[in-house]
């Protein structure tokens, strides 16, 4: 990751309150009740409202970030919260995951930089086990239209940041689709999502 983009993340995750809330992503937590507890990973977890939420309900919670500033919070946040979440600090390929080690990826607004995110889905996969499940919210193509309307609905301000359902294909093509979707939603989540959003929505089980 460049400079500026891990300046960006540390600056946002550096101030007062949390970006994005204390509590967990809807979808995630719709999700996530679904499954039974077993091992699971949050990658670009930031600030923790999801890791420490799915702590809370029995699972063994792996999270990273790049941002030192978002561990800091994450780690604050459970604490309060009375569960324990292994956060590290760096990017995917530094953090000694094993092939399988997890049952359940969350990727919850993961908008990683264009020229890596399809890269890092694929390489994420190797961790989950056969029978897996990944569940994925982020903004769709279409939100660039939502947010120059509401910037307070927040996002990548670039396209090729921003995901299609064909791409979502593409990144996990070896997955059985238990849900995948384009869909309009409002979200109400800490200072920097609110509003009207255009967001993808995928559950998916490795075969």
């Amino acid at each position: 990751m460049n400079d500026a983009w891990l300046a960006r993340w540390n600056d946002r995750y550096s101030k007062s309150g949390y970006a994005y809330g204390e509590y967990p992503n809807e979808y995630l937590k719709e999700q996530l009740t679904k499954l039974s507890p077993g091992a699971i990973l949050f990658p670009a977890e930031g600030e923790g409202r999801n890791a420490v939420f799915a702590a809370k309900q029995g699972w063994a919670v792996s999270a990273f970030d790049i941002s030192a500033a978002g561990e800091r919070k994450a780690i604050q946040l459970a604490q309060a919260n009375q569960v324990s979440i292994d956060y590290r600090v760096g990017e995917l390929q530094e953090m000694k995951y094993v092939p399988a080690q997890f049952d359940a990826i969350g990727l919850i607004y993961a908008h990683f930089p264009p020229e890596i995110k399809s890269a890092i889905h694929q390489s994420l996969s190797v961790f989950l086990r056969t029978g897996g499940t990944i569940i994925f919210e982020a903004f769709s193509k279409k939100h660039l239209d939502y947010s120059v309307k509401n910037p307070d609905v927040g996002g990548p301000k670039d396209l090729a940041s921003l995901f299609s359902i064909e791409e979502i294909q593409h990144d996990f093509a070896n997955y059985e689709i238990v849900e995948l979707e384009e869909k309009e939603i409002e979200l109400k989540e800490g200072l920097y999502h609110n509003g009207l959003a255009s967001v993808i929505r995928f559950v998916g089980k490795k075969k």
